[in-house]
């Protein structure tokens, strides 16, 4: 059985979450701090492309207007520890560190 394409979810935000992601993204503060942080400047057209959709969807459940759900957006990497984690301080964590002593 096919699915019935012409009945289409409603977009998993409001249109005004949208815009006002797209009007964060292009702001200086968080453009600044992605620079820092990232080396490169926000991408934000996603934002805006998602806000257009979600008023299309709005004003004639357009076929076309599906806004992707939060989960599509930004995939999130898991990165394995840099070091082993431990579960309690080592025992001498209390006696000054000797530098001149060798690893």
């Amino acid at each position: 059985a096919q699915p019935d394409l012409s009945v289409r979810p409603q977009p998993p935000r409001s249109c005004e979450d949208y815009w006002w992601e797209w009007k964060h993204c292009r702001g200086l503060r968080h453009a600044f701090h992605h620079y820092y942080a990232h080396g490169e400047l926000p991408a934000c057209g996603r934002w805006r492309d998602d806000y257009e959709a979600c008023r299309a969807w709005e004003r004639g459940r357009a076929a076309a207007a599906q806004v992707p759900g939060p989960g599509l957006r930004r995939p999130r990497l898991k990165y394995a520890p840099v070091w082993k984690l431990r579960k309690s301080p080592p025992p001498d964590w209390y006696l000054p560190l000797d530098q001149e002593k060798p690893n």
